[in-house]
């Protein structure tokens, strides 16, 4: 991986310790199990190159193998989530490409959007003011979505003469917010605001402009605090059973859910439970 050549390569049970990770394309800290990716180009609205495309890519993969992170927190620094790609620095050089370097490029961002739904991590994102485009797809692509009133959320693609079908857009805002909505915001590229993103589902809950990462921060630090490889499993279910029929669906869960009564935690919550304690969580 291209951004974490320096980082040793991660056995079952020794991945991977990303706390000292230094990213080059935007902020990146973890306090108490939660890691808080930040967007921080906020005299631009956080648009995104093709630098922070594939640093994502490589550092959602990783956080796969990480033993240090247990819930993440993606931001935009200042008042807004995320522009999209940047006019600029991506749009215009895409003009100049040839149809297998175009190809080159889509494939990439959408490698962004499966290691985030890869990663085993629960992803909150805290989205204020402009998410647009390639933003609103890394919110799309997380798994809680906290928002304020002042959101807008545009999967703006036609707006530049491409279609709404892009990083996985088709797929995953019909099953978040419905058919007939996505396909509406998919042909016209329009905002969808605060309130309305709450109304259809889109955003978990409202918040503060000045509360809103706060209060992702606290939502991610509570899950962090949980069955963490459970987690994992509901994460991998909640993807994996979008292609399943409901009877191949519960085999799965049947499974998943076995293998999760094997593991500490299980045996920790019983105890705890005995005891009449709350149980402590470790992750195993």
């Amino acid at each position: 991986m291209k951004y974490l050549q320096g980082q040793p390569h991660a056995l079952p049970g020794h991945g991977l310790r990303l706390a000292s990770y230094e990213a080059r394309h935007f902020l990146f800290a973890v306090e108490e199990s939660v890691a808080t990716l930040t967007l921080n180009r906020p005299e631009r609205k956080n648009p995104l190159t093709f630098d922070s495309y594939a640093e994502l890519r490589d550092l959602f993969r990783a956080l796969a193998s990480c033993d240090d992170v247990k819930a993440i927190v993606i931001a935009g620094a200042g008042e807004n989530f995320c522009s999209g790609g940047d006019v600029h620095e991506i749009i215009g050089p895409l003009t100049q490409l040839d149809m297998p370097g175009l190809l080159t490029f889509t494939r990439m961002t959408g490698d962004v959007v499966k290691a985030m739904r890869a990663c085993p991590q629960p992803i909150v994102a805290a989205i204020d003011g402009i998410c647009a485009g390639a933003g609103a797809m890394l919110a799309l692509a997380s798994d809680i979505r906290f928002g304020t009133e002042r959101s807008k959320t545009a999967f703006l693609f036609t707006r530049v003469g491409l279609a709404g079908c892009d990083m996985g857009a088709c797929a995953l805002l019909p099953r978040v917010i419905g058919q007939g909505r996505a396909a509406e915001l998919l042909y016209t590229g329009r905002s969808m605001s605060g309130g309305e993103g709450e109304r259809w589902g889109f955003f978990n809950s409202l918040h503060a402009p000045d509360a809103v990462q706060a209060a992702a921060h606290a939502f991610a630090a509570d899950l962090a605090r949980g069955p963490t490889f459970a987690h994992g499993m509901t994460k991998k279910m909640l993807q994996q059973e979008w292609n399943m029929g409901v009877d191949e669906a519960i085999e799965a869960e049947a499974q998943a859910q076995a293998i999760c009564m094997a593991t500490n935690d299980f045996h920790r919550a019983y105890h705890a439970f005995v005891a009449k304690q709350k149980p402590a969580f470790e992750g195993d």
